[in-house]
């Protein structure tokens, strides 16, 4: 490991992206390596600093994977589930350790990831941010404590360009409160209701998904029994919040041995 570990940012024109950039940036325990965008993107063979509105700073905005990986120690990833999917043996064979935020993944896209990460290193979350680690321990714990008399609801809010749906964060949550309960989420899981849906189902984890304005990220978790409620509560504020996790978890990954890792793991939860 160097002391200062060599990073790409994997869709540096996005606002993840840009983020990223800021903060490694302004970091003293890392520094920019390289920056990757999709093939045909305009950005591509241009001096990063000036596509930011700023000074040249010599870092050029590369579409070859294999090239731009090349002697870096670690990708940070906030894309698509396909290009995520595509750039992990690519990280792999390049000996780079491959943080993934990104979010939307169907189970054969996780699937390959896992296969990847037999020889390589991966660190997945839907959310990279410390205080929604917490949120998500606290949450299993609360669902371990009380029995289905409390009905669980997953309410999450984003702007209005966010693709998908439940957020990966979300998503997490969810999970966190069917492993407290013992239970399945897939068997457990109430998206989307519309019309006449009947009494809600015993046992059941509903997903309220909101979509609007600019909003960075908000996520409740609600249980509510007859005459009584709790709520867990985490928003964010600044995207930043992301990508200080994202590096975090760059850094942390540095000389560990292959596998897929979580935030969990990283903060040592």
């Amino acid at each position: 490991m160097t002391e200062t570990p060599s990073i790409v940012v994997n869709g540096v024109s996005g606002r993840m992206g840009r983020m990223l950039v800021q903060v490694i940036g302004a970091s003293d325990k890392a520094r920019l390596g390289g920056a990757l965008e999709r093939p045909g993107h305009p950005w591509v063979g241009k001096d990063l600093g000036v596509m930011l509105g700023g000074a040249a700073n010599g870092v050029i905005v590369s579409d070859d994977p294999a090239a731009a990986l090349a002697g870096q120690q670690a990708v940070i990833d906030f894309t698509a589930p396909a290009a995520t999917v595509a750039l992990a043996p690519v990280a792999m064979a390049a000996g780079c350790a491959h943080i993934v935020g990104t979010t939307g993944m169907t189970k054969d896209d996780l699937a390959k990831l896992a296969e990847v990460a037999q020889s390589g290193v991966i660190v997945r979350a839907g959310n990279m941010s410390l205080g929604v680690n917490l949120l998500v321990a606290l949450t299993k714990q609360v669902a371990k404590a009380l029995d289905e008399d409390f009905d669980i609801e997953v309410i999450e809010a984003h702007h209005r360009h966010k693709v998908d749906a439940p957020s990966g964060t979300a998503l997490m949550l969810g999970e966190a409160a069917a492993d407290g309960r013992g239970v399945s989420l897939d068997e457990a899981a109430v998206r989307g209701r519309d019309g006449i849906t009947g009494p809600r189902e015993r046992g059941t984890i509903g997903f309220t998904a909101i979509r609007g304005g600019d909003i960075i990220g908000e996520h409740d978790v609600m249980f509510a029994a007859d005459g009584e409620r709790i709520t867990l509560r985490h928003v964010a504020s600044d995207r930043s919040v992301f990508a200080r996790g994202a590096l975090k978890a760059a850094l942390w990954a540095q000389g560990r041995t292959h596998g897929e890792y979580d935030m969990a793991a990283v903060l040592g939860l």
